[in-house]
């Protein structure tokens, strides 16, 4: 069989498995797959390198299907090319228990790299991974010994390229210049409602030229040739990240559905796809491959395992030549963190009597770790003097310098969440993304991702509350606190001052199974006198018992973040009233939740019904710790402009309503 043939044939069999998955799921997108299959064939053909029987291989090619709604052309190119996924997994799409979701899930499908589906969210994912590799390269490679150098490529969609996220990370990519970055853009001129030219007429070359990329074509993306030569090009070119704006017909090969908008998110039919079959001269029955086509794909293994050996022979003769920067590179792609690298945390604000805002407290906790954790790498959207997220000394990272620690997102916090997200995906790095609290709405589909994912990525949330002020009610969070914690896997954590900062700050560097929020303040708080109260290392339960008055209490105060102070104050004026109270920090409720049962009613004894909460935030929620007998105090409503002192005098976030509804719950007078 002639080459053109055989590489028609396998084009086809990725087209047809996609057409019979979705088929017999009767739900799924066979429209994408028709029309992309050739991209898709020339990109794992010709270039992508990777090791189907190791998808872990550090310097392998990455792979992001960006357009998520075309994942039976991912699982049918993952069989192919020999992952572990069978054909059985592909007769499965879609149905409960398989491996093979309707949108690409990581952790799910052997060889898939992330979790799309969201448009625009695997365009941006990918350019984290682009700043990773570029950091690791730079940080690591020695002259003779490239150990880090490999590619990151997608397939994006119309879709895609509207999605606001998708252009936040474009720009970005492009003013860093990374060269390591080639997209492979499916221009069909079709969305679900009908042609793109309906709300989609901009000239998308011209755009990503002026983000600074190498913008490539449009070319016919149904002609293999073409689309190889654009890759080459886009390799070629090693300063700029590069898209490939492919013409091509969504339902290639459909007699009646191609190039229709009803092809993009149904099944075909069985009458369509008797006449598609007929249409390109495919005989086979449903999940048949033609021998001639498998062989093709699976040379895929012998290929992969020739690359990864001889970058394993790189890696022994790097061993052999830097010793320390070869075992330091192993430990920052599992994650390692070094013996000693939280030490002196705890004391880290010992005998401090100034009150500081828990937002300076994570600033020098940030730069206590820095020298320590290697991998931590993070900044902010364009908020660090705010945030507090720069390492002092450091380099910022930027297209000459990508091993610089201090990253800039420019005001861009969606696409800083999903970037985030890239980098913890790539391996090498645990990176840090701060804003103010109320913008925490911007970045929401990337957190969720991150939750999803479970990745190790940290949020420094400041300006938690009315409590900054002057700002108003457009930058004073109010149900975004709540609104986090109903996330789940994604742990969020309010300290209540400078050392409980440290001890959540530990935790977050320490959990490898999700995301993590610090919730932090812009306004001043003491910083608790440890000598008197329990330790902040309860921190790691998510709640505790931060003071009794007596030991057994009439009412229960709980509380976090800067409140905390406020049920503390509160506690030790009604101890003068004869009222035993505790007070219990709650920082984190996924970590208290998680507690067994005996402890959680050590610190809220089920037979104290008389508890109050006290939170600058809705209180929609804090009846689960509450409960029928207790009384919420918080805000329901939006802030105001105003030294914040005034807005919890205002609002009744203050110690002398808690001493009342404490009062009114024990019955007696003050």
């Amino acid at each position: 069989m002639d080459k053109k043939t055989l590489d028609g044939l396998c084009i086809n069999a990725i087209r047809f498995l996609s057409i019979d998955a979705v088929q017999k799921a009767n739900s799924g997108h066979p429209g994408a797959p028709m029309g992309a299959a050739a991209m898709a064939y020339v990109l794992w053909d010709r270039f992508l390198k990777h090791d189907p029987r190791d998808p872990q291989w550090p310097d392998r090619d990455r792979f992001i299907l960006s357009a998520g709604h075309a994942s039976a052309m991912l699982y049918a190119l993952l069989h192919l090319t020999g992952y572990d996924v069978s054909l059985d997994d592909l007769k499965s799409f879609r149905q409960w228990g398989s491996r093979t979701p309707g949108h690409p899930e990581y952790g799910m499908t052997p060889g898939v790299e992330a979790t799309t589906g969201p448009l625009g969210q695997g365009f941006s994912i990918g350019v984290g991974m682009a700043i990773a590799e570029r950091r690791l390269s730079q940080q690591y490679n020695k002259t003779g010994h490239d150990i880090v150098n490999h590619y990151i490529y997608a397939i994006c969609s119309d879709g895609d390229l509207q999605e606001g996220v998708a252009s936040e990370a474009a720009s970005l990519a492009g003013t860093l210049k990374l060269g390591n970055l080639i997209y492979l853009y499916d221009d069909n001129d079709i969305s679900i409602e009908g042609s793109t030219e309906l709300a989609f007429t901009e000239n998308v070359g011209q755009r990503f030229q002026a983000y600074g990329w190498h913008v490539v074509g449009s070319i016919d993306g149904l002609d293999i040739e073409s689309i190889d030569m654009a890759i080459r090009s886009a390799q070629f070119e090693k300063t700029k990240p590069s898209l490939i704006i492919c013409r091509t017909t969504i339902g290639y090969g459909s007699p009646n559905k191609a190039g229709k908008a009803s092809v993009h998110g149904e099944p075909l039919g069985e009458e369509e796809i008797r006449l598609t079959r007929e249409n390109l001269k495919w005989p086979y029955p449903p999940f048949e491959i033609p021998s001639e086509a498998l062989e093709q794909f699976r040379k895929a293994v012998d290929r992969g395992k020739r690359t990864h050996d001889d970058w394993q022979l790189k890696m022994r003769a790097y061993r052999d030549s830097y010793p320390d920067e070869a075992r330091h590179f192993a430990e920052d792609l599992r994650g390692y963190l070094s013996p000693g690298w939280n030490d002196g945390l705890a004391d880290l604000f010992k005998g401090i009597n100034k009150p500081m805002a828990t937002r300076e407290a994570s600033g020098q906790i940030i730069n206590a770790l820095s020298p320590k954790i290697r991998t931590l790498i993070g900044g902010s959207a364009d908020l660090s003097p705010s945030n507090k997220t720069s390492v002092k000394g450091a380099n910022d990272y930027s297209c000459t310098d990508y091993c610089g620690r201090n990253l800039h997102f420019g005001v861009r916090e969606h696409a800083m969440g999903a970037i985030s997200n890239g980098m913890a995906l790539h391996g090498g790095a645990i990176p840090y993304a701060g804003t103010f609290l109320v913008f925490s709405d911007y970045m929401r589909p990337s957190i969720r991702l991150a939750a999803m994912m479970k990745l190790r990525v940290i949020y420094v949330f400041t300006h938690d509350s009315i409590g900054l002020g002057e700002d108003g009610p457009t930058h004073q969070p109010i149900e975004q606190l709540m609104s986090l914690r109903l996330i789940p896997n994604l742990n969020v954590m309010r300290p209540a001052d400078a050392t409980e900062t440290a001890e959540a700050w530990k935790l977050a560097i320490e959990r490898t199974d999700g995301p993590t929020a610090l919730v932090l303040t812009r306004q001043n708080v003491p910083v608790l006198d440890r000598q008197t109260l329990a330790s902040a290392e309860n921190v790691s339960r998510g709640g505790y018992t931060l003071l009794d008055t007596e030991s057994k209490p009439d009412v229960i105060l709980i509380s976090t973040g800067s409140e905390v102070h406020i049920a503390l104050d509160a506690a030790r004026k009604l101890q003068q009233q004869t009222v035993a109270t505790r007070v219990v920090s709650l920082p984190s409720w996924q970590l208290f939740d998680a507690q067994p049962q005996k402890y959680r009613d050590s610190v809220l004894p089920p037979s104290v019904k008389k508890r109050i909460s006290i939170e600058a935030g809705v209180t929609a929620g804090w009846e689960r710790y509450v409960g029928s007998g207790g009384t919420v105090i918080g805000i329901s409503h939006f802030g105001a402009s105003a030294p914040y002192q005034k807005l919890y005098e205002e609002f009744g976030l203050t110690t002398q309503r808690v001493m009342e509804e404490a009062l009114r719950l024990v019955k007696r007078k003050k």
